[in-house]
């Protein structure tokens, strides 16, 4: 989980939306990478994964540095994006992986972004692998 410095967003747009989920899934297949499920709110986001040999911190520090420098080059800005460290989960149970997914695909539902089943269908931000 990553949150946007101050509860600000860190997503203003599609173009924003895309930007993170190209620089995601670009990354995960460079390194190895097992994406099961994920959620990109406006300032905040959940990902679920399973890291290998690049390692959990490696992998989040490119995927954040990167994203925070061309978010900030494309809405002129300066300084940190992200709010302290990544916050981290080890999943070993399957039961529990299965309710990591069902909580980070309904997060928009909770929190309001998707006001309906129909439109959290079609909410851009929260995916699973096909």
């Amino acid at each position: 989980m990553i949150r946007g410095i101050e509860k600000r967003d860190i997503v203003d747009d599609d173009k924003d939306r895309l930007d993170s989920v190209f620089r995601m899934g670009e990354l995960a297949v460079k390194t190895k990478t097992s994406i099961n499920a994920w959620a990109l709110m406006n300032n905040h986001a959940h990902i679920l994964l399973r890291s290998r040999e690049i390692g959990l911190s490696m992998f989040m520090r490119r995927l954040l540095s990167g994203y925070a420098s061309s978010y900030n080059r494309r809405h002129r800005r300066y300084g940190h994006l992200f709010q302290n460290r990544y916050k981290s989960i080890i999943c070993q149970e399957n039961l529990y992986f299965m309710e990591l997914v069902r909580l980070s695909h309904l997060n928009p539902l909770r929190a309001g972004t998707a006001d309906s089943l129909i439109k959290l269908d079609h909410y851009k931000g929260v995916g699973t692998p096909s």
